[in-house]
């Protein structure tokens, strides 16, 4: 009796041995599975990871997504793809071409300088004047301040050619004009501060508008890539019937008011 007895226990321990073994084996199982999905849906996560970053680092930049937006051209402006920006008496003879670039620190001094006198010229109807903006520094410098400034012109050109010329004087003035290298164009609501020293674009919701969505964005790189063709190298570049015009210097454009007479005069009687 007490041999089955201890027979019977041996049994049941072996018994519960075994089901304790198969319960570890499961449990060793399932966590084997879970430690294994775990790992493919890291492996899933990292590979979508990378996937997104690669999707993102070739994703084009916000202007380089621009020269696929349809073009909107300002008023005033003729040409193709209205790069052509002249203001003044249709009577005058004579065409200055001006390129510059908005962040370009040479041509705010010049502005600052001469731009008056140029200005006077126009108005006396001496010559017509031709605009072509550049946005090279953008790409010199880092950042995106020529091309945003160039997009707001365009809207200060779309409401009139004066008020564009008192934009554009205003953004190369000394209180307004950044730093070369601090990118201050490319806020939208730095625009709009310098524009509303301008009575025609002072609180002018459609012009604001204009700027804050980037209507003028795509004319402003065809009007870069005009000056790009141009074969000018640097701003400002002043030209007449093709011809540079330069200071005392011979090299440079002329950079004070007795400079540009002198070098106007001489290609108004050429």
């Amino acid at each position: 009796m007490a041999k089955r007895n201890s027979q019977a226990a041996k049994s049941a321990a072996r018994e519960r041995l075994r089901q304790e073994r198969e319960r570890q084996a499961k449990r060793a199982k399932i966590k084997r599975q879970v430690i294994v999905a775990g790992s493919i849906v890291g492996v899933l996560a990292i590979a979508g990871g990378i996937s997104y970053a690669v999707v993102q680092g070739n994703k084009p930049g916000y202007w380089d997504a621009a020269k696929d937006d349809k073009l909107v051209k300002p008023a005033n402006t003729t040409g193709t793809n209205g790069t052509n920006v002249v203001i003044g008496e249709s009577s005058a003879k004579k065409t200055l071409v001006m390129y510059e670039d908005p962040r370009c620190p040479v041509c705010a001094q010049f502005e600052q300088t001469v731009g008056a006198t140029v200005d006077k010229g126009v108005e006396d109807g001496k010559y017509k004047i031709e605009y072509v903006g550049a946005t090279f520094l953008d790409n010199g410098l880092g950042g995106e301040g020529s091309k945003n400034a160039l997009s707001a012109l365009g809207a200060a050109l779309n409401v009139s050619p004066e008020a564009f010329l008192e934009y554009k004087t205003a953004m190369y003035s000394a209180k307004w004009h950044p730093e070369e290298s601090d990118d201050k164009f490319k806020d939208d609501s730095y625009l709009i501060e310098v524009a509303d020293t301008v009575p025609a674009l002072k609180g002018n919701a459609k012009f604001q508008n204009a700027v804050k969505n980037g209507t003028f964005d795509k004319w402003a790189l065809e009007m870069s890539a005009k000056f790009d063709d141009s074969g000018v190298s640097g701003t400002p570049t002043l030209k007449m019937d093709g011809k540079t015009l330069t200071g005392s210097d011979g090299k440079n454009a002329p950079m004070t008011v007795a400079d540009f007479n002198t070098a106007i005069e001489a290609a108004l009687k050429a």
